[in-house]
């Protein structure tokens, strides 16, 4: 069984016997005791999930320096007094993703019995129970699930080597780069992450088989132990701790050079130009009376989407920033809009994909709309807008 995650409590006591069953038995699901307290199985036709419990004779103390996540999370992992350590299997065939929900839901059940936090130890992150809430309802985002860690390694304009740390929860491979420089960083991020998503749903390319991006770009996946041989400057060495086994990004010649790989994704992290802010912006505040109109007449099984674009206060490095984040606008109630994030936050999980947010109709920077799932262009949402009724 992969055993990666593990939840630590304030409390020594493990839960007993009819807590267990009644937090987990339902009618899809089976609780087997176990005869060491607080241990048990959980048994379904999507995993089987096993919990070990461990009481510790004094709280941890300290938390390991690698491990990302809150101040308030750590501070809860060294008071921890019991830790309940979660393995999983998922049947053949299943999806890769399915026994890592699974034990995320009973690591929320944990939670919600007894204060502290989650630990996973094959991303080397510490989630708070609110993360697990999100995490577990709210769109998959890779980044909740892996790491990504840059390491100089080669001299020279391109010295950063790039792995994740979090795959194996997956049954997949960790992933790499090589031979990136400081501005290559956020792009090739983008690009890793839509790589581990790929790879976390059983969808990920074959090795030393060209592939697209998203964006059409081509690239072959390598053995690390293969790739790793053709690598110049880069001392042996720099991998100690990282031995095991990676897919290595490479072009589809094989060489460790990317940059035409990544030069669709640098455009996401652009500042917009200053005039098609303020283009965006003026035509947002020119439409908003006939664009809200039109949201509150839309008819019951029309197929339209509305959009507004707003500011989201980000701390990407620890300090706030300015985000223009898109949300589906659900309610629009006097001057406050309710609606749902189309894209979460793209340096942090602060704001997540499919969370349910809050904005002032005046925050609205750009407006836009869709129908069956297709962008309209301005002359169609003009068009719309000035629609007497829906058609």
């Amino acid at each position: 069984m992969k055993e990666v995650y593990i939840v630590a409590t304030e409390e020594a006591e493990p839960l007993g016997p009819e807590a267990i069953g009644e937090a987990f038995e339902t009618d899809e699901v089976t609780v087997e005791l176990d005869e060491a307290p607080g241990s048990f199985r959980l048994r379904s036709a999507e995993a089987e999930i096993a919990v070990r419990f461990e009481a510790l004779e004094t709280p941890l103390g300290w938390t390991p320096e690698l491990l990302n996540g809150s101040e308030a999370a750590h501070a809860r992992l060294r008071r921890a007094r019991g830790l309940y350590r979660l393995g999983y299997d998922t049947p053949p065939g299943s999806q890769p993703t399915v026994g890592v929900f699974e034990a995320l839901w009973c690591a929320r059940g944990l939670l919600e019995h007894r204060e502290g936090v989650l630990v996973d130890a094959s991303a080397f992150k510490v989630h708070e129970e609110e993360d697990i809430r999100e995490i577990t309802e709210l769109d998959f985002d890779i980044r909740d699930h892996v790491t990504l860690h840059p390491v100089p390694a080669a001299p020279g304009d391109a010295p950063l080597w790039v792995h994740s740390h979090g795959m194996a929860k997956f049954g997949q491979r960790d992933v790499e780069i090589f031979q990136l420089s400081e501005e290559d960083l956020l792009p090739a991020e983008s690009f890793l992450h839509e790589l581990c998503t790929d790879l976390a749903f059983g969808e990920g390319p074959t090795a030393r088989t060209p592939m697209e991006t998203s964006n059409g770009e081509a690239f072959m996946l390598v053995s690390s132990e293969e790739a790793r041989h053709g690598i110049l400057r880069v001392s042996p060495d720099t991998f100690e701790g990282h031995e095991g086994e990676y897919w290595t990004v490479v072009s589809p010649e094989g060489r460790h050079t990317t940059s035409e790989l990544l030069r669709p994704y640098r455009s996401r992290f652009e500042q917009e130009d200053p005039s098609r802010s303020e283009a965006l912006a003026s035509q947002a505040a020119r439409l908003r009376p006939a664009f809200k109109a039109r949201f509150h007449r839309r008819g019951l099984m029309e197929p339209l989407t509305f959009l507004v674009r707003a500011p989201f206060e980000t701390h990407p490095d620890g300090d706030a920033v300015q985000e223009n984040l898109w949300l589906e606008v659900l309610t629009w109630e006097e001057t406050r809009i309710t609606g749902k994030l189309v894209d979460g936050a793209a340096q942090t999980t602060e704001w997540r994909k499919g969370a349910a947010v809050e904005i002032d109709e005046d925050s609205v920077n750009a407006v836009a709309m869709g129908r069956d799932g297709r962008p309209l262009d301005d002359e169609e949402m003009q068009g719309v807008l000035l629609a007497e009724r829906p058609s």
